[in-house]
């Protein structure tokens, strides 16, 4: 299929594939990503249920689509990957990857740029590596922390917050970043807690990331606020941007070259998206 370029993702919407009165609604939200879900929001029972939805799903309007398939050492990898090919999904994201391999397949048997979640502290170990994944009919598209699986993978306490994960998260980030692919935070569990997620957004977007994954409607608002430059941060771009005549200069008390500029051009790029 042909492959259109988006720019990344402040909100990434999780949906279970197998629920279609969730995913009509989705048409109308304002997620910038919409991923349906076989992997574990479907039950055994519903898998090709949900893989036949997956199907005739036509899409999002001009929004990314993605498919999450089940792990490769699951019995339904295979029968996903194809469901991926066959639909209009314009990427297939892969749980649990641990190594560059599981990339290529992906995207070979899929025919999709490949979204990896990193969800394992291998998986962590092995982040530089799966980013910079090449091959024939490669396209890495990006990478989505797992938090939950990674918190358990790395056997946190109950008790143990972001704090305890943050190297883990700093490493994804900066392999993301040295291959110039798309970075997306990890889901916010607790749904009654608006403030929470905004603070972890908002953490979030100082460590780097270009969004969140999402797991309910109700937050797409709460994070794509936090991951939008804000008004000041704008003015202040412009200001820059407008005052800047080339080489090394002054600029109110700091001093400023081409490197600043690069980035409040980049800046006011993402808010004209």
């Amino acid at each position: 299929m042909s492959k259109a370029i988006y720019a990344p993702p402040r909100t990434a919407l999780f949906l279970p594939a197998s629920n279609a009165r969730a995913i009509e609604k989705a048409k109308g939200l304002k997620a910038d990503m919409v991923i349906l879900d076989l992997e574990d929001a479907v039950k055994a029972e519903d898998k090709e249920a949900a893989r036949e939805a997956v199907r005739r799903v036509e899409g999002f309007g001009d929004r990314p689509f993605g498919v999450r398939v089940n792990s490769e050492h699951s019995d339904h990898w295979k029968a996903d990957l194809k469901a991926v090919k066959k639909s209009a999904a314009t990427h297939v994201i892969v749980p649990k990857v641990e190594k560059s391999e599981t990339v290529t397949y992906a995207a070979a048997y899929a025919d999709r740029p490949v979204l990896a979640m990193i969800e394992t502290a291998a998986g962590v170990m092995n982040v530089g590596p799966i980013a910079s994944t090449t091959g024939w009919g490669v396209e890495m598209a990006g990478l989505i922390v797992g938090t939950n699986d990674l918190a358990a993978s790395l056997k946190l306490p109950p008790t143990a917050g972001r704090a305890q994960m943050a190297l883990a998260l700093q490493l994804v980030v900066l392999a993301a970043r040295g291959r110039e692919i798309w970075v997306l935070d990890g889901v916010f569990n607790r749904l009654d807690d608006p403030e929470g997620l905004a603070a972890e957004c908002a953490e979030g977007r100082l460590l780097g990331f270009d969004g969140k994954s999402l797991i309910h409607p109700n937050q797409i608002d709460i994070a794509r606020a936090a991951f939008d430059p804000t008004e000041s941060e704008l003015e202040e771009a412009r200001a820059l941007v407008a005052a800047f005549t080339g080489g090394a200069e002054r600029y109110k008390d700091a001093m400023i070259e081409e490197m600043h500029i690069d980035q409040a051009k980049a800046l006011l790029a993402r808010a004209g998206r």
